[in-house]
């Protein structure tokens, strides 16, 4: 079984915005798009136009009604999912070939194509959901967090980050270093009281959401105070999730 470097004092990684999200599945397309030609490509896709298409995406979105049990008043939750690049990632630590790793200095999980023997392991043991098994290479995929693209010096400085958060048109999705308190993304997860998913499972995911803002009768968002966070729609989500 693989071991787990030292902590990372980096930790890249995304904050998804549940609020201002509005499940168009841009940043999955995008992401297929720029990871198809890319370090994890081909992204291959098996029977695109039959009756039961089949392929290797890196984000998907779900989407859920919420009931006014659920949610006050009743709402649509889009949730978009991808790796969460764990501190701690189960799916690393029992890859037999040492295949799934995890980067000491920024805190990326990634794949090793060349010695990975696609016995999906790691899919079994990720709660989240976010291996990819490719029928058609018979390997694992995983999203990069576009590592051939945040350290790309041949692009211009703002187009350095993941092709979800580049292409998102509402803006709910950001990246940066959650282990430096005073980048915009952790100052982000501290105003809005971000949460990381299924905390209790021990694997300490680095990604954060950021919960939907209660709506008023007028159907607006209202700053929600602590108890209201914890009566959150994401809360209900995470249980659905891990059924």
């Amino acid at each position: 079984m693989t071991s787990l470097p030292p902590p990372s004092p980096r930790k890249m990684g995304l904050v998804i915005d549940l609020d201002t999200c509005v499940g168009c599945h841009a940043c999955a397309t995008s992401c297929k798009e720029w990871n198809a030609g890319g370090i994890a490509g081909p992204l291959t896709d098996e029977h695109p136009y039959g009756k039961d298409p089949s392929g290797v995406w890196f984000n998907r979105v779900h989407s859920y009604e919420l009931a006014e049990a659920e949610a006050q008043p009743a709402m649509t939750l889009h949730f978009p999912r991808s790796c969460l690049h764990c501190e701690t990632p189960a799916c690393v630590t029992v890859c037999p070939t040492g295949a799934s790793y995890k980067r000491a200095g920024d805190g990326i999980v990634l794949v090793d194509e060349d010695t990975c023997i696609g016995c999906q392991l790691c899919s079994w043991a990720c709660p989240y959901g976010a291996r990819e098994y490719s029928e058609v290479e018979g390997v694992m995929k995983k999203c990069t967090l576009c590592v051939d693209r945040i350290y790309n010096v041949n692009l211009e400085e703002a187009e350095r980050q993941p092709a979800c958060v580049q292409a998102c048109p509402t803006r709910a999705r950001h990246f940066g270093d959650l282990g430096d308190p005073a980048s915009a993304v952790s100052k982000l997860v501290a105003e809005r009281g971000g949460v990381a998913l299924l905390p209790e499972l021990g694997y300490q995911p680095v990604n954060r959401y950021l919960p939907p803002r209660p709506r008023r009768g007028d159907g607006e968002s209202a700053e929600p105070d602590t108890a209201t966070r914890a009566a959150s729609p994401l809360h209900w989500l995470a249980r659905t999730f891990r059924r």
